[in-house]
């Protein structure tokens, strides 16, 4: 696997690409039937994919760096709880910059590309159809827009070729934003983030997490990861041990081979709240979302210059905030969530 310690937040890793299927029934048994309803346009899968182009920037984790105005409590001495943080649904819009409404009647049409298996995002429903928290949201901008919208599904690494030869508007697809792909297209306002979080055994969770709280404690993470690098460059007196896969990560923290592990906290939302975990583990600390190692948060992708349909989907991403129909998605999606 390569080494991704250098590379900021640019490639959809492996592993979550291996998860994913693992992730689906839990998506499905979650969201219910709902999430393969299909709206009247709703599009027929693309007929020839083209060539596939390089694969860029889809999410994955976030750290932050540890928040230094608290004055710390001594090292000898982390907070305890005895449960995780309760849930909540994350804001990345500012009430007091509201986008101004631009000239709807000028859009007659949404193409959407999406990607095929990327769940709880992307996924083919129990009909056949597209699916996933993308979709949905999709579908949401369309219906706040009042413009017929289309949803094609493709691989992931096809995506940028059909947008640059108009085979879709707009690609909806964990895309995340970075310099290499700004220099592609052009990307709306930030509608999520997968940030990353520590997770300990429920006997050992901690409302707090700074590094001075982890000296000598023993924390796993998948080896050549932005998460090693983040561990590595931030929590420095921490015993760190590199596992190869989420599988292998995850078993260590069930044996009690080390006391933490650190990843994607969406992956491990799900993980958490299923049944693999056997009830063994929770959250410790909040997220971290570090944009130095993980990116600048996940946008909607549209073609350079069209700024006509990235200021109609920002205004509809406002309003759709605003009236809570994100939250309602979120919640949905997510019934634990992984900020």
């Amino acid at each position: 696997m390569p080494n991704l310690s250098v590379q900021p937040f640019a490639v959809r890793s492996r592993q979550s690409r291996l998860a994913a299927g693992m992730l689906a029934a839990a998506v499905l048994a979650i969201v219910g039937p709902a999430a393969g309803q299909t709206p009247p346009a709703q599009a027929p899968a693309a007929k020839n994919a083209p060539a596939p182009s390089t694969k860029a920037a889809p999410v994955q984790p976030a750290p932050a760096s540890p928040p230094a105005a608290a004055a710390p409590l001594p090292p000898t001495q982390p907070p305890k709880a005895t449960e995780a943080a309760p849930q909540a649904v994350p804001g990345f819009w500012d009430p007091r910059r509201r986008p101004d409404r631009p000239d709807l009647s000028r859009l007659t049409v949404i193409r959407f590309l999406t990607e095929t298996d990327y769940p709880p995002f992307n996924f083919t429903g129990p009909d056949g159809n597209p699916a996933g928290f993308n979709v949905d949201l999709a579908r949401a901008l369309c219906d706040e827009i009042k413009v017929t919208c289309t949803i094609q599904m493709r691989r992931f690494e096809t995506l940028i070729d059909a947008l640059a030869t108009n085979r879709g508007d707009a690609i909806i697809a964990s895309m995340a934003v970075t310099p290499q792909l700004r220099a592609k297209v052009d990307f709306t306002d930030p509608y999520y983030r997968a940030p990353a979080r520590f997770v300990s055994r429920r006997d050992n969770v901690m409302p707090e997490i700074r590094p001075e709280y982890l000296e000598g404690k023993k924390v796993g993470v998948i080896a050549g990861t932005s998460h090693e690098a983040y561990l590595k460059a931030m929590f420095t007196d921490a015993e760190i041990h590199s596992y190869p896969d989420n599988d292998a990560l995850r078993a260590a923290l069930r044996r009690g081979e080390v006391d933490f592990i650190f990843g994607d906290a969406i992956s491990l939302a799900f993980w958490i709240n299923g049944t693999d975990s056997a009830e063994c583990c929770a959250f410790s600390g909040g997220p971290f979302v570090e944009s130095r190692y993980f990116g600048e948060g996940v946008g909607i992708a549209v073609r350079k210059g069209n700024d006509l349909l990235r200021q109609s989907l920002n205004w509809a991403l406002f309003r759709i905030w605003e009236k809570g129909r994100f939250t309602d998605l979120w919640l949905r999606y997510f019934s634990i969530s992984p900020f």
